[in-house]
C-alpha cells in the first residue's frame, strides 16, 4: 500500500511496542526500582537533604546549573534535528536518486519516504517538548532550592515540606529529561526503517539491548549500591 508492505507494518508495530514496553519496564514495571533512574532519584533526595544542612549552597546551585545546561543543550539539539528532518522533505527527489544507487536500499515510493520522514520529525519534536519542559521544571526546582529554609539541626515540618517540594520537582524534571533522551536512542532504531523493515527490527533490538544494559546492567550495579526508589 503506497510503498509499504506487510513487513513494514510489522516492524513499525514492533518498534512502537518496544518503546512503550521499555517505558513501562523502566518507570512502572516490577523491576523499576532497580533501574538506574530510580536509584539516582534516591541520590537526589540525599543531595537535597545535605543541602538542607548547609548555610552556603553555592555548590548546590552549581549542580542545578549543570542540570539546566545539559537539558538546554539537548533541547536545542532536538530543535535543530527537527529543522534538518523537515529539510529532507524539500529534497526528496535528490535523496531518492541517491538512495537508488545503494545496493541494500529496497524499492520505495516518494509517498512512503515522506511518511517516514514525517515520523522522524514527530520523534524529534516529541524529544524537544520533553527537554524543553524538563528545562522549565529544573528552573522551578532551582527556585524551590533557593526557597529552602536556613540550615537547622531540628528541621520543622515546614522545612521538610519545602524539601519534598524541591525533590518532587527535581525528580519530575529528571523523568522528562530521561524520556527525551530515550527518544534520541529510539530514533537511531527508527532510522533503520529507511533501509528496510528488517533493518528497523534489528536496530530496535540492538537499541533495546544497549538501553536495558544501561539501566539494569552490571555497570550500573557497580556504580551504585542497590537502593529503594522513591514511592
Amino acid at each position: 500500500m503506497h510503498g509499504f508492505g506487510v513487513w513494514d507494518f510489522v516492524a513499525l508495530i514492533g518498534f512502537v511496542a518496544a518503546w512503550l514496553g521499555y517505558h513501562v519496564a523502566v518507570e512502572r514495571g516490577p523491576h523499576a526500582e532497580r533501574s538506574l533512574n530510580a536509584r539516582m532519584n534516591v541520590r537526589r533526595r540525599r543531595w537535597l537533604e545535605q543541602a538542607m544542612l548547609r548555610d552556603n549552597r553555592i555548590i548546590d546551585t552549581q549542580v542545578m546549573n549543570g542540570l539546566q545546561n545539559g537539558t538546554a543543550f539537548f533541547a536545542s539539539t532536538s530543535l535543530i534535528a527537527v529543522g534538518g528532518a523537515v529539510t529532507l522533505l524539500g529534497a526528496t527527489d535528490q535523496i531518492m536518486q541517491v538512495r537508488s544507487d545503494f545496493p541494500l536500499a529496497g524499492i520505495t515510493t516518494r509517498l512512503s519516504w515522506e511518511i517516514k520522514v514525517v515520523g522522524l520529525v514527530v520523534i524529534f519534536a516529541y524529544a524537544f517538548f520533553k527537554f524543553a519542559w524538563s528545562y522549565r521544571l529544573f528552573n522551578y526546582s532551582a527556585i524551590l532550592l533557593g526557597a529552602l529554609p536556613a540550615a537547622s539541626p531540628d528541621q520543622s515540618p515546614e522545612a521538610r515540606r519545602a524539601l519534598e517540594e524541591c525533590l518532587s520537582m527535581n525528580v519530575a524534571a529528571g523523568r522528562h529529561f530521561n524520556r527525551g533522551q530515550r527518544a534520541f536512542f529510539f530514533v537511531l532504531a527508527y532510522l533503520g526503517w529507511f533501509i528496510s523493515p528488517l533493518a528497523l527490527g534489528l536496530f530496535t533490538v540492538g537499541v533495546m539491548v544497549v538501553m536495558w544494559n544501561r539501566q539494569f546492567g552490571r555497570s550500573a550495579d557497580d556504580a551504585l549500591a542497590t537502593g529503594s526508589a522513591l514511592s
